[in-house]
């Protein structure tokens, strides 16, 4: 299988992580493309233009990081990310579409702040940082009930977090505000398949 990611995509992230920790790396060839540029091979596998992308054995594609986190949890080994049934399920889910929520704001951020200055909407720019914040809020009261298990809500937030600490350093202090989530992210940072993740500064 081909997986089409950027180093710095917070969302391509996301699937990497969760083919590290499903034991999926030897069925995969990452391959590192830039959205922003026609690239023929991505847009066959997303006429969207947007990453991650996966390519099958069998030349189908795949696209969309919640998608794609759950064909890898259905296809690689060890323990299930996303519960099958129930509350626990909902709740894993419900946790993605935060975190996921918060990147979607952080990066409209980032794009409006590289607009010519004359031309950045200041209301965009507000809404974005107070969606974040409000997520952040809500991630600090909820992480005492994640669990010791890891889910695909831990590693949706861990990239979440990653994402913030590469794009808005001076912008974001999240780890003064949320000390909880500090705690919890300096620990899950550590596990081996963020550390080989870990965007390039």
């Amino acid at each position: 299988m081909k997986l089409m990611i950027s180093p710095t995509s917070p969302y391509a992230r996301k699937v990497s992580v969760t083919a590290r920790e499903k034991d999926l790396m030897d069925r995969i060839d990452e391959i590192a493309v830039n959205s922003m540029e026609e690239n023929s091979d991505l847009l066959a596998a997303n006429p969207l233009s947007k990453v991650p992308a996966l390519v099958m054995d069998d030349g189908q594609s795949l696209f969309d990081s919640p998608l794609l986190c759950e064909y890898f949890d259905a296809i690689g080994s060890g323990p299930a990310l996303i519960p099958a049934a129930g509350e626990a399920r909902w709740a894993v889910l419900r946790r993605q579409a935060t975190t996921d929520g918060l990147l979607d704001a952080a990066f409209g951020y980032v794009m409006e702040n590289r607009r010519p200055e004359n031309e950045r909407s200041a209301m965009w720019q507000e809404r974005w940082l107070k969606a974040i914040n409000r997520s952040l809020d809500v991630m600090e009261d909820d992480i005492g009930n994640f669990g010791e298990a890891v889910t695909l809500a831990h590693i949706a937030l861990g990239c979440s977090l990653g994402y913030l600490d590469l794009r808005y350093k001076g912008v974001v202090d999240w780890r003064d505000s949320h000390p909880r989530l500090a705690a919890w992210y300096a620990d899950f940072a550590e596990r081996a398949s963020m550390k080989e993740t870990e965007p390039p500064a």
